[in-house]
């Protein structure tokens, strides 16, 4: 039994070293997560995956976080919309459409895995991680499109993954940059966060785990590592016996605390199938030689391993990793579609009007909204500009960051005041000293209720969700998506 069967890793460039290959044959490492750092441009990325499939063997697992919105790694595909966006629009048809649109640009390359749909439910608007990637607060809904995008998709030959059980949606720290605790009973998550996951058996063929504590169910152990948690709730309780697979090791949730030879051990131990220990050749080594060594004393226990080795060989059966084809018609098609997939999900609050023809518009936003580790940077100020000075007079005004905009001296005359929030993070609670005419939310949606004035919510920023704001704003498209979580921010 090889270690790398339970392992699925990273590369740090967009080729393949000759050193990693090798390590990767001699342990048979099983599975690749690429990155925005891996991809340069279709050839390239065409070659790369020819390398990965020759390297990691007929049941290779290539893998990527494709879920749509902010959270996007392949950029020359047509730009799905994130959750909350599709939950704005309440249509599993669309819901299953755009799923099937996502999968077939990841198949195009030879992508088999996608770590999406998110089945977190927005139960906390102050999260700083989740957000728009939602489909939104009420389980039962949220459900139906999460599964329905898994439908469409999986439908393309490209597996789906639900994350991030037992539920991300109801944290205050972004378990990249900390550990969250959820003090939440089991009767409160079987009400909210758990329902999602519990639909989620017998059809997703993925689930990714949270590094996240959650007391009542196990007091010391985030749910990555806890066999309270991966095997007697999911496994034993909830009757999940599809691919568990970790969230990253290098995540500082579990990286602050635990090295990732011994995260990999813990979390295969407490009932994962496969472990993400993303980082340089040492660390992959070292890893990968102490799953060995734990295979080979006994630490790990062989029926299990040899059931998520089955589990895992079932998996890339079913999703074989081979490159399909996209051509020119069914790309435009796609694109086509995903406009219209944003336009659906727009939502318009406190009547908001479009600005004038030929006005002059001030325009607020971010110079250079950066990203978060998960999400990649929005739409910066100079393209926005671009954007509209083609249709009316731009005046920018760009700022450093969100905390500047509140006590802006903007004049009240001579222009349409347009604010846009390019940015994830939150303006402060209070302190504005001026009111916009209008306010666009392109990327965190709850931006909105910390705003004086009307707001368009498109929860994006990507090229195909700034056709749809535009069309709105010169007054060729309607607003009519209804926000699937409420609009409320606590206080800082």
């Amino acid at each position: 039994m090889y270690p790398g069967r339970f392992v699925i890793t990273s590369l740090p460039g967009t080729k393949l070293p000759e050193d990693l290959a090798a390590l990767w044959r001699r342990y048979r490492v099983g599975g690749v997560i690429l990155f925005r750092q891996n991809i340069a441009n279709p050839e390239q990325l065409r070659r790369l995956l020819q390398q990965l499939r020759d390297t990691l063997g007929e049941e290779a697992l290539i893998s990527i976080d494709q879920e749509g919105g902010g959270v996007l790694r392949l950029p020359f595909v047509p730009a799905p919309p994130p959750g909350m966006s599709l939950g704005a629009a309440g249509d599993p048809e669309l819901a299953r459409a755009v799923g099937a649109a996502t999968a077939r640009g990841l198949a195009a390359y030879g992508f088999n895995l996608n770590y999406a749909p998110v089945l977190d439910l927005n139960t906390n608007p102050a999260n700083p991680v989740i957000a728009e990637r939602s489909f939104g607060s009420d389980p039962e809904r949220a459900s139906e499109l999460a599964l329905a995008w898994h439908e469409g998709h999986a439908g393309q030959g490209v597996a789906t993954t639900g994350k991030h059980f037992p539920g991300h949606g109801d944290t205050t720290v972004d378990s990249h940059l900390g550990l969250p605790v959820v003090g939440k009973t089991l009767e409160e998550l079987r009400t909210l966060e758990l329902v999602p996951f519990a639909r989620a058996r017998g059809r997703l063929p993925l689930l990714m785990t949270a590094h996240i504590v959650y007391p009542e169910l196990d007091g010391e152990l985030p749910a990555t590592l806890s066999r309270r948690i991966l095997t007697g709730l999911l496994r034993e309780e909830m009757g999940y016996d599809g691919v568990v697979v970790t969230d990253a090791l290098n995540m500082r949730a579990i990286a602050d605390r635990w090295s990732a030879p011994e995260a990999a051990v813990r979390s295969l131990a407490a009932g994962a199938d496969l472990v993400m220990p993303l980082g340089n050749l040492e660390l992959q080594e070292k890893t990968l030689a102490r799953i060995q060594t734990a295979l080979d004393s006994g630490e790990l226990d062989r029926k299990q391993m040899k059931a998520s080795a089955e589990r895992i060989s079932a998996l890339a059966r079913a999703f074989p990793a081979r490159r399909g084809s996209y051509d020119e018609e069914q790309l435009a098609a796609d694109r086509r579609l995903l406009i219209e997939a944003w336009t659906r999900g727009l939502t318009a609050l406190g009547d908001p009007a479009p600005p004038p023809k030929d006005a002059c518009l001030r325009v607020v936003a971010q110079e250079r909204p950066p990203g978060d580790g998960v999400s990649e940077a929005g739409a910066g100020g100079a393209e926005l500009v671009r954007l509209l000075g083609g249709y009316w007079q731009v005046k920018p005004v760009f700022v450093g960051s969100v905390a500047e905009v509140p006590g802006l001296e903007i004049a009240t005359e001579g222009c349409f005041n347009l604010l846009i929030s390019n940015s994830r993070r939150l303006y402060p609670p209070a302190g504005w000293r001026w009111r916009p005419d209008l306010h666009v939310a392109l990327w965190n949606p709850f931006a909105a209720a910390r705003v004086p004035g009307p707001a368009l919510l498109s929860y994006g920023f990507r090229p195909e969700a700034l056709e749809a704001v535009l069309a709105w704003l010169r007054g060729e498209a309607r607003a009519r998506g209804q926000m699937p979580a409420p609009l409320r921010v606590p206080d800082d």
